[in-house]
């Protein structure tokens, strides 16, 4: 019996940017690097940005996310990014999702997202 081949993509020398096996996209965190003084709203734009990118080249979408984990850096900032996140996210398939404060590790990150999602 053979198992399920996993796939690395984008590797780096700390991290893949995802990983796919049996099935199952595994995304590093999402940050905004492109423009990393954005408030809240433009760094939640670009994160689910690169995750919709790096999700369909996988072969998969945000239909198919079976869980989000959303950090961000002042808990006061939910509100404005769950503006940019309710606009982003189909209704019908919202992920379970967990929100938590946290320090990340670049002092102008104010929001990091870890995906796992289903291929298509």
């Amino acid at each position: 019996m053979s198992l399920p081949e996993l796939k690395r993509a984008h590797v780096g020398k700390r991290l893949s940017e995802y990983a796919v096996y049996n099935g199952v996209v595994y995304l590093a965190g999402q940050v905004p690097e492109v423009d990393p003084k954005a408030d809240i709203r433009g760094q939640t734009r670009e994160v689910l940005g690169h995750i919709d990118r790096l999700l369909a080249e996988a072969g998969s979408d945000k239909t198919r996310i079976l869980s989000c984990q959303i950090f961000l850096t002042n808990i006061d900032l939910i509100g404005a990014m769950n503006e940019v996140w309710d606009a982003w996210v189909p209704q019908g398939n919202t992920p379970p999702r967990a929100t938590v404060e946290a320090r990340l590790a670049n002092p102008d990150y104010l929001i990091e997202v870890v995906v796992t999602a289903a291929l298509n």
